[in-house]
């Protein structure tokens, strides 16, 4: 898989979360009974940042959930020795029932993931809404999903790779698209 380009710096993600921040703020009327879900494992980081953001603009934190999504995917794959699923185990720590979720993640792609958050999600409360942040939409649905926030539209073909680092876990901040080969 070789690199072909850098779609977005340290920058250029800095400000399309601040840009998503101001839009998830507007479209809510504030962040009253609002929560940020993010889908393990960029999606938290992502939601650590929009948190920050939210509450320097608003002057109130926001509250913050963790999801992990290992048991609804429809491609459910066996990680560990005993041959089952590894599980990284989900935190929210208030209830979602008539909440304003706003799930988070950085790719979306045929919207697989974002299916089985949304059935994680409902197996935990009732939301009285579900919205979708994402820092990339690369376009190649499978599913009728769509994001209410995007960082960046990158339409690509099927043969490309997006990749996202971020600093809590890569040292650095960029998204990337690769040729897979």
């Amino acid at each position: 898989m070789s690199q072909k380009a850098v779609l977005l710096d340290e920058q250029a993600i800095r400000r399309a979360l601040t840009r998503i921040a101001h839009e998830i703020i507007e479209r809510n009327k504030g962040i009253e009974d609002s929560i940020l879900v993010g889908i393990k494992t960029r999606g938290i980081y992502l939601a650590n940042r929009l948190a920050e953001r939210i509450e320097q603009i608003e002057g109130n934190k926001i509250a913050i959930g963790e999801l992990d999504i290992t048991l609804y995917r429809d491609d459910l794959s066996k990680k560990t020795d005993d041959q089952e699923p590894l599980v990284k185990g989900s935190n929210i720590p208030v209830d979602v029932t008539n909440q304003k979720v706003i799930l988070v993640d950085d790719v979306l792609y045929t919207g697989r993931t974002v299916r089985a958050a949304m059935d994680a999600l409902v197996d935990i409360g009732r939301p009285a809404n579900i919205q979708l942040a994402v820092l990339v939409d690369r376009g190649h649905r499978e599913l009728p999903i769509r994001a209410d926030y995007v960082g960046k539209n990158i339409p690509t073909s099927s043969s490309e790779k997006i990749v996202v680092e971020l600093k809590e876990a890569d040292q650095q901040d960029q998204v990337t698209i690769h040729e897979n080969e």
